[in-house]
């Protein structure tokens, strides 16, 4: 267990590496937060959170990086206590929606491509009946400081690789799942998570006004819908918006 304000310089930390992509130091979190402590107790409490594995130091003189475990922290706490972000950017009103369903694989292939856009991460959406898998946001996923690495690239190729393989077999609900780094049941998957969710999509021909019950489930084609990118990802804007998505595909 941890202190209530160690977790508020835990969540700082992994905030702060989220927006950054640098180690996180002392100084930058006395300096953007105000928690009425002097700099000698944020370095203490930083070392305290470094010997618990929350957190570490790449190298002596750095400042402090998120671990697997201070993740976890950081999304569990996410789901308990503050909820992630409601609205999710683009997905706030049903009234687009309807327009694109017009054959489910075209309908796959466009929520697909709005998923990548907003998360800025690779997005893949799958559909059970028709084995269709489709990915978009290739040209997002890149700009990432962390795909400047060459092996960095060919490990999330390898990781997908393996997604795609096991994608059938996944035990995989209807709640929002995050897997973080070597949570993943995939290869070469260390440095990445995964935010997974079981959905229904519009069937191939659906039609909306035609549709006697919104709620029915026989005019819902079963698939999964996912976000995969660095474990550096913004995990309350990505939560956030496939819950909305979620709830939106429910209403349509």
């Amino acid at each position: 267990m941890i202190t209530e304000r160690q977790e508020k310089i835990l969540n700082t930390i992994v905030q702060e590496y989220i927006i950054s992509a640098q180690p996180v130091s002392s100084q930058l979190v006395e300096k953007r937060h105000n928690f009425g402590i002097c700099p000698a107790t944020i370095r203490i409490e930083m070392q305290r959170l470094t010997e618990a594995g929350f957190i570490f130091q790449p190298h002596t003189s750095a400042g402090r990086l998120p671990t697997d475990k201070g993740y976890r922290f950081f999304v569990d706490d996410l789901f308990e206590n503050r909820a992630p972000q409601q609205r999710g950017e683009g997905f706030e009103a049903e009234d687009w929606i309807g327009k694109e369903i017009t054959d489910s694989i075209k309908f796959l292939q466009f929520i697909t491509k709005k998923l990548s856009l907003i998360s800025s991460n690779l997005a893949l959406g799958y559909l059970f009946d028709e084995k269709i898998l489709w990915k978009d946001g290739w040209e997002e996923i890149i700009k990432e400081p962390e795909f400047e690495e060459k092996k960095v690239i060919n490990d999330f190729i390898e990781m997908i690789n393996g997604f795609e393989e096991e994608i059938d077999d996944l035990e995989i609900s209807s709640d929002i799942k995050v897997y973080i780094g070597r949570e993943n049941p995939f290869p070469k998957a260390k440095e990445f998570s995964i935010i997974i969710t079981r959905c229904l999509f519009p069937k191939k021909d659906y039609n909306p006004l035609t549709v006697s019950s919104r709620s029915d489930k026989s005019e819902r084609a079963p698939g999964i819908l996912a976000i995969l990118g660095p474990k550096r990802m913004d995990y309350n804007k990505n939560i956030g918006s496939l819950n909305s998505l979620i709830k939106l595909l429910e209403k349509v």
